[in-house]
C-alpha cells in the first residue's frame, strides 16, 4: 500500500507521541489506530502494523523500567504466560470474527476505570495487600491479553488497573510490570498478524523507531516523577477513548442508547 509522504510523516509523529503516553499510562492505541485508519489502512492491517510498532516500542520501555529495578520477571511469569496465550487466541479470532460487538462493552469498562482512578484513595509507590493471588491475577491478565489480540485500545490501562486494584502494586511498579505483560501480548499478536500477512513493514518499522523514542521519554518521566500526573492522565485517556468509541455512529452502545432515547420519547 502506497502512502503520501505527508501521511507517512504524520503517522511517524503520532507514533512518537503515542509512545510517550503509552510508557506513562497506556492507551497509545487511542492515537495510532485511528490515525492509521484515517490514512486509509484497512482495519486488520492497521492492527497488525500497530502491533509491530508497539512490540518494539513497549520492548524499549520494558528495558528502561528493568534498568531502574521496577520489573519483577519471576513474580509475573504466570501473568505474562497467560496474557501471551490469550493474545494469540484473540489475534487469531479477529482475523475470522467481526470484533464490533466489543464496541458496546469497552466504553462501559473505560468509564468504570476512569471512575476508579478518580475516586480511589491516592496511590503511592509502595505495594499493598493483593486482592488476588498469582493464579487469579494470571486469569485476569489472560482475559485482557485476549482483548488486546482481538481489539486492543486501552489494554495498557486495563492491565495497570488490574495490577493496582487486584495485584496490590504501587502505581509506578504497576505501570512497569504492565509494560512487561503488554510486551508479551504484543509479541503474541504480532506473530499471528505476520502469519496472516497483515503487517505493512516499511510503515511499521518507521513508526516503531519513533515509538521507541517516545517510550524512552515516557518511561523516564514516569520513573523521574514517581507517577505524579499519571493518574489524571489515565482518567483523561480513559474518557477520551470512550468518547472516540462512542463517536462512531456504528458503535453498538451508541445505537442502543439512541434507540432507547427514541423509544422513550
Amino acid at each position: 500500500m502506497d502512502l503520501a509522504a505527508e501521511a507517512f510523516a504524520l503517522l511517524v509523529a503520532v507514533a512518537f507521541v503515542a509512545g510517550t503516553i503509552d510508557a506513562m499510562a497506556g492507551g497509545g492505541g487511542l492515537l495510532t489506530i485511528p490515525a492509521m485508519l484515517a490514512a486509509g489502512l484497512p482495519p486488520v492491517a492497521a492492527l497488525g502494523t500497530g502491533k509491530l510498532m508497539s512490540t518494539l516500542g513497549t520492548g524499549s520501555a520494558v528495558w528502561a523500567y528493568a534498568r531502574a529495578g521496577q520489573i519483577d520477571l519471576k513474580a509475573f511469569a504466570g501473568p505474562v504466560a497467560a496474557a501471551f496465550t490469550g493474545s494469540a487466541l484473540g489475534a487469531v479470532a479477529v482475523q475470522h470474527v467481526d470484533p464490533s460487538f466489543l464496541g458496546a462493552l469497552v466504553p462501559v469498562l473505560l468509564i468504570a476505570m476512569a471512575l476508579y482512578f478518580w475516586l480511589a484513595p491516592p496511590m503511592g509507590t509502595l505495594d499493598r495487600h493483593a486482592r488476588l493471588g498469582r493464579v487469579g491475577l494470571s486469569a485476569v491478565c489472560g482475559l485482557i491479553g485476549f482483548y488486546d489480540g482481538f481489539f486492543g485500545p486501552g489494554t495498557g490501562s486495563f492491565l495497570t488497573l488490574a495490577l493496582v486494584a487486584l495485584g496490590g502494586l504501587g502505581l509506578v511498579r504497576a505501570i512497569a510490570n504492565t509494560k512487561l505483560i503488554n510486551l508479551a501480548t504484543n509479541v503474541s499478536a504480532l506473530v499471528a498478524m505476520i502469519a496472516g500477512g497483515h503487517v505493512l513493514w516499511p510503515l511499521g518499522l518507521a513508526m516503531a523507531a519513533a515509538n521507541v523514542a517516545g517510550n524512552q521519554l515516557g518511561a523516564f518521566l514516569a520513573i523521574r516523577f514517581g507517577g505524579r500526573g499519571v493518574r489524571p492522565l489515565l482518567v483523561v485517556l480513559s474518557l477520551a477513548l470512550t468518547v472516540r468509541l462512542l463517536a462512531d455512529p456504528a458503535n453498538p452502545l451508541r445505537q442502543l442508547v439512541s434507540n432507547w432515547a427514541g423509544f422513550s420519547y
